[in-house]
């Protein structure tokens, strides 16, 4: 395992539990969770809020307003991703069934934080780690359609720090894939393929949280649209349907099921992608826990039986 890299996305991961817990923690003072405390507190809860729920963050003073980008611009995350990952996808591929190696510069870099150890299964481990960016490639393609075709953006923004954050993430997240080859298969050896149990599983769930995903987003875009698919408000509604029954934020718990089946499809013994899977546990918690009590604050007559993230646990 590269050691440093998944230390990195523990840290990103032990990062947002802190965040949340800091969180939960200021919304039982009163006021606590709507930005009192003073600057500290205000700035926090401004970095961690975006979209919607910025309106529970309380009164922003100017200087914090000039740090926001509209939230559309969410759009640009998965262009780079599709971009960034089809570029790796396609290295990769090179790698492995036209017995190319990666540039210079990716060797390099793979020398410094990627895998250096020699595997007896290095062939698999290859065909994994392809299946697994060719699934995040799938997964960027059909958000970037998604944000493009169907949903219906407000004028929420996200704090300029999120949207750079997100910029780096998608790369980051390619590369870690990357990084996870053996160094053998790197430089262009090993061509063997086989489809083991864990690839067929990992497909499946990616396959059925994607698709619960598109339903609950088309959900949420409904809500702001006619009959006839026309645009008609940008206010917030109660969702309704799929997974929407059993939690507020059905889409991020389908976003960590398809991170889920990504971890599945490289094996399940790789620890550095169980870290990845971490950080978007505790990231995506953060938001649906936001999410939640602006449902809650806003409409008296929310469900009370939903859950924000996990159904029946959280």
């Amino acid at each position: 395992m590269p050691a440093g890299l998944g230390a990195a996305w523990a840290l990103l991961a032990a990062a947002f539990l802190a965040a949340l817990l800091l969180h939960r923690a200021q919304a039982r003072r009163p006021g606590g969770g709507d930005g009192g405390g003073g600057t500290a507190s205000g700035l926090f809860q401004d970095l961690i809020r975006y979209g919607k729920t910025k309106s529970g963050g309380g009164q922003r003073p100017a200087w914090l307003r000039r740090c926001q980008v509209p939230k559309r611009w969410f759009t640009h995350f998965y262009i780079v991703s599709v971009l960034w990952n089809g570029f790796l996808l396609i290295e990769l591929f090179q790698a492995k069934f036209l017995g190319a190696a990666l540039p210079p510069w990716m060797q390099h870099l793979h020398s410094v934080f990627g895998r250096d150890l020699q595997s007896q299964n290095t062939g698999n481990e290859h065909f994994s780690a392809l299946l697994v960016l060719l699934l995040l490639w799938l997964h960027s393609f059909r958000r970037l359609a998604e944000c493009l075709c169907t949903s219906v953006f407000s004028n929420g923004v996200i704090h300029v720090v999120q949207y750079c954050f997100g910029l780096g993430y998608y790369i980051v997240l390619g590369t870690t894939v990357l990084w996870q080859v053996p160094i053998n298969v790197r430089h262009g050896k090993g061509s063997s393929m086989q489809i083991c149990w864990y690839h067929v599983v990992g497909i499946v769930v990616y396959i059925w949280a994607s698709l619960h995903q598109h339903r609950c987003l088309v959900i949420l875009a409904n809500l702001r649209k006619s009959k006839s698919g026309k645009v008609v408000s940008l206010s917030h509604s109660i969702p309704f349907g799929d997974w929407f029954e059993r939690v507020s934020c059905p889409h991020y718990f389908a976003e960590l099921l398809i991170y889920v089946s990504m971890a599945i499809t490289l094996g399940l013994a790789n620890v550095t992608w169980w870290f990845v899977v971490t950080y978007v546990l505790f990231n995506q918690a953060l938001a649906a826990v936001l999410c939640h009590e602006f449902y809650q604050k806003k409409f008296t007559s929310y469900p009370k039986h939903r859950k924000a993230f996990i159904p029946f646990i959280f």
